[in-house]
């Protein structure tokens, strides 16, 4: 069968089309505005990408085309699509109804940590000898690539979004995974533009625990109020908790970041690794209970926790200049900023950090969340806010007023060359700089790298 995948160069979309071409299928796909690593993923794994929607695709004759949710009506190619009356279909209910039968699907949902976990979690199945399908929402460098697909193999991991699955489809992606084991991170408000409060994202949550069979399992934090008030709607699956007071729990982190992982009051090993932070130890503990579910045993868990090596995008080291550090990572809710800087405070000590922030998802420009930037960007001794003016990304607040309280440490900024300039100046040797977007940011990392290398 030939697809033509519409918005392939999404991470999700990406991860489809890679498991399509493994499954036997032929596939194309077209995109706008594309960034790496996806773009460069998908040339390196042969798939063929033409830039832009022109209705001129349809010659291509596919047998289906696979729509992936940023398309939308007044789309010139899906409006082509409609008009011809040929097949099409979202690209979640693709996978559920023709890959992910008969495995046994590893869910990761939640606000935060989704990425990170379902990577630990397919590196703990991978280590463990099941050879494990994966669909994840980045890059780790272990597991090479976001997508894998063998049909001998039974386990399937996949990043589960609670963003609604295409224009045609208003549920939330993950009700179409058929899930055997679901994480359940975390959860708080987040996509603005799609769900009014908070009360609508925990419907949907419900709507995953109901797709879970009585012999599932639900792994599910502590002290979580929204989840709490998910579970109190129904619950019939196995309900395995972690973090404080839970079943599965980490100790406190020594000098060089190990910590010992218990389960039920026995502690059963130490992890050590080079990833920081309490959200990373919480994702550990995440990945250990789900992976038990599917037969591997804590120690296997946790010898293979110790060889991870992180995830690009995820405080990814972009390189060194002037003694200067320019780290690279994809958060963009407050709480993501927030955590993420206080894990590199803690790993950094006094040392300045410049937190560089794009606020680019959908959420952020709205200016939903904007208020309790202040707050988040705490750890950050100077921090530096790009917002473009017009166009499609454009923020739909102000900038300067929402970082007033942080006085003389902030600044807004509308274009990038100003940008780079001005945290070029602020920089000093010793000096972290933590760019966090969940967009390409113009490839700002290296023009800071540049920048700063060239600097008098």
């Amino acid at each position: 069968m030939h697809l033509h995948i519409l918005g392939v160069c999404g991470t999700f979309m990406g991860g489809l089309a890679l498991i399509a071409r493994s499954a036997g299928h032929k596939v194309t796909g077209c995109d706008a505005g594309v960034y790496p690593p996806m773009s460069t993923q998908l040339a390196e794994q042969g798939i063929d990408l033409i830039e832009g929607w022109d209705p001129a695709q349809m010659a291509l004759k596919p047998d289906l085309y696979v729509i992936g949710n940023v398309i939308t009506r007044g789309n010139p190619l899906m409006e082509a699509i409609l008009n011809a009356n040929v097949p099409y279909v979202s690209g979640p209910q693709w996978l559920g109804d023709h890959v992910l039968p008969g495995q046994h699907v590893l869910a990761v949902a939640g606000t935060h940590g989704k990425t990170t976990t379902s990577s630990l979690l397919a590196w703990i199945l991978e280590c463990a000898g099941l050879r494990p399908n994966f669909l994840i929402g980045g890059v780790a460098p272990d597991l090479q690539v976001s997508a894998r697909y063998s049909a001998d193999a039974r386990h399937f991991v996949i990043e589960a979004d609670e963003y609604d699955t295409a224009f045609f489809d208003k549920r939330s992606k993950f009700v179409h995974y058929r899930s055997r084991t679901a994480v359940l991170n975390n959860l708080e408000y987040d996509h603005a533009d799609i769900f009014p409060d908070l009360a609508a994202i925990e419907t949907q949550f419900h709507h995953l625990v109901r797709t879970l069979p009585t012999q599932g399992r639900i792994v599910a934090p502590v002290h979580d109020e929204a989840l709490e008030r998910v579970l109190q709607r129904g619950c019939w699956s196995e309900l395995v908790r972690f973090g404080p007071d839970g079943a599965w729990t980490a100790g406190e982190p020594a000098d060089d970041g190990a910590f010992a992982i218990s389960r039920d009051g026995k502690e059963l090993g130490t992890v050590r690794w080079t990833l920081t932070g309490e959200h990373n130890r919480r994702n550990a503990l995440a990945a250990l209970a789900a992976a038990e579910h599917a037969g591997v045993s804590a120690a296997e868990g946790i010898a293979a926790l110790s060889r991870f090596g992180g995830i690009k995008r995820r405080m990814e080291l972009r390189g060194t200049a002037r003694g200067v550090k320019v780290y690279d990572d994809f958060a963009h809710h407050p709480t993501a900023i927030a955590t993420t800087l206080a894990g590199l405070r803690r790993q950094i000590g006094s040392a300045r950090i410049l937190a560089v922030l794009e606020p680019r998802s959908n959420t952020m420009k709205l200016g939903t969340m904007a208020a309790r930037l202040p707050e988040s960007l705490a750890d950050a001794d100077l921090a530096f806010i790009y917002g473009e003016r017009v166009g499609k990304h454009a923020l739909g607040w102000n900038p300067a007023g929402v970082l007033a309280p942080l006085g003389g440490k902030a600044d807004s900024y509308g274009d990038l060359d100003d940008l780079v300039a001005a945290v070029t100046r602020a920089a000093k040797e010793g000096d972290h700089v933590v760019v966090m977007s969940n967009g390409g940011f113009g490839g700002v990392h290296q023009k800071l790298l540049d920048a700063l290398a060239s600097k008098v």
